[in-house]
């Protein structure tokens, strides 16, 4: 074979590798073939101001058969998200909620009225969490202790060893889990770096990817930066072959100001960033933790701000200025409106 010709066949494989790199993820109709579409919000009830008028969770139907679902700023400032999808044989709840949550109401009404439309008596619900946190467990005790017999529990604690064995886990943080709710597979991908048990959960039927506290739009608080970096190259790789429609994190911290967020805190938070991301700020992420070489540091993005926690990274007053914030918030709770 001549130069010309090897060198023509080795950029012929560069050009192909590099086609797959863009386009292996695309479906093969250009409407996004089998993908499950949904859409989001345009605004959280967290973006209001009185209290009086928020209730204490806010269900948005993603589509059918995906919930989301928002805890009121009013009975915590984190607001996190958990996220509910219905499989044909089980249904599956990411995360319980923070304190004074009061979950089981939001879960036993959504959950029966997706039977209700469905024709069905009942439904398992499997409990599964994204990570440890308290903000999001704070409500395992109370739907553990649901006892409704339309809607029957299995509980997975947010513990390593748990995580491992019900999805099947061998190897830990390298392999992929999976859980069938039937005609819907979920792959469990461990992404420890923000806490030990951190966990992202790829949805096949809608390609949404659930990326816990790893990424959303706010402060990526990083435990184990070694780790952290390391769960996003996997998730990364994982991706690159698969179809995203959305990156859905647990928190928005947030304005849709570029590098602006609301201080640590708030409670009400009026014009705030989207909660869906994109495979490319997952990219940017890791840039931004390739930059550091090694050296963690505050750094804020357009989106979002690497924020590594520990006490050698807290700056002076920063405990202060957060107790004083939420107080004023408190204060201000049943009118934020009022000056």
């Amino acid at each position: 074979m001549s130069k010309v010709s090897v060198l023509s066949a080795s950029m012929a494989a560069v050009l192909c590798l590099s086609s797959c790199a863009v386009m292996c993820a695309q479906l093969p109709e250009p409407n996004g073939g089998t993908i499950e579409r949904g859409t989001l919000p345009a605004r959280w009830y967290s973006e209001d101001a009185k209290c009086m008028e928020i209730p204490e969770w806010q269900v948005h139907e993603y589509n059918p058969n995906f919930f989301i679902l928002r805890q009121s700023p009013c009975t915590d400032f984190e607001k996190p998200f958990v996220f509910l999808f219905f499989g044909k044989d089980k249904a599956l709840l990411a995360d319980t909620g923070s304190r004074n949550g009061n979950i089981v109401p939001a879960i036993q009404l959504t959950v029966k009225n997706w039977l209700k439309r469905n024709g069905r008596a009942s439904i398992p619900l499997i409990v599964v969490h994204t990570h440890e946190h308290e903000d999001h467990t704070w409500g395992d005790k109370a739907l553990q202790a649901m006892n409704d017999p339309a809607i029957p529990v299995t509980f997975v604690p947010a513990e390593v060893e748990a995580t491992k064995k019900f999805y099947g886990i061998q190897t830990w943080p390298t392999d992929i889990g999976h859980v069938d709710l039937g005609g819907r597979i979920i792959d469990v991908i461990p992404i420890p770096g923000h806490s030990a048990a951190s966990v992202a959960f790829y949805d096949r039927n809608t390609a949404v990817l659930l990326s816990s506290d790893s990424l959303y739009p706010g402060r990526l608080y990083v435990q184990d930066f070694a780790a952290f970096q390391a769960s996003t190259e996997r998730l990364i790789e994982f991706t690159k072959d698969k179809p995203v429609a959305n990156i859905l994190g647990n928190h928005i911290e947030e304005t849709n100001t570029p590098y602006l967020d609301y201080p640590v805190g708030t409670m009400y938070q009026p014009n705030e960033h989207e909660l869906a991301l994109t495979r490319g700020t997952l990219l940017e992420l890791e840039a931004a933790l390739v930059s550091m070489h090694g050296v963690p540091q505050r750094l804020a993005l357009r989106d979002f701000t690497v924020w590594p926690s520990g006490p050698k990274f807290a700056r002076p007053g920063d405990r202060e200025r957060f107790q004083q914030h939420v107080q004023e918030e408190k204060a201000h709770m049943w009118d934020h409106s009022a000056p």
